[in-house]
């Protein structure tokens, strides 16, 4: 079965790659852009043939490794 694991900064949490991304998009004439935010997405597959036990085991991974909880989110999609 195969995950995507999408991670990203908590809204109240500064992201600095989103902003100087935001920044050079300005400069390239999108001004109606009004917030970039940047994250990561990592893709899982793993060898589980009950879903609810890969999607467990996959949120396991994601709260011991993939995400900062202090400073990030993460949603489980599965593919």
């Amino acid at each position: 079965m195969k995950f995507l694991v999408r991670v990203m900064p908590k809204a109240d949490v500064l992201d600095p790659q989103g902003e100087a991304v935001g920044k050079a998009l300005r400069k390239l004439a999108f001004s109606s852009l009004t917030s970039v935010r940047v994250g990561k997405s990592i893709e899982i597959d793993i060898q589980e043939p009950d879903a609810r036990l890969a999607e467990a085991k996959v949120k396991t991974m994601a709260d011991k490794l993939l995400c900062n909880a202090n400073v990030e989110t993460y949603s489980i999609q599965a593919l």
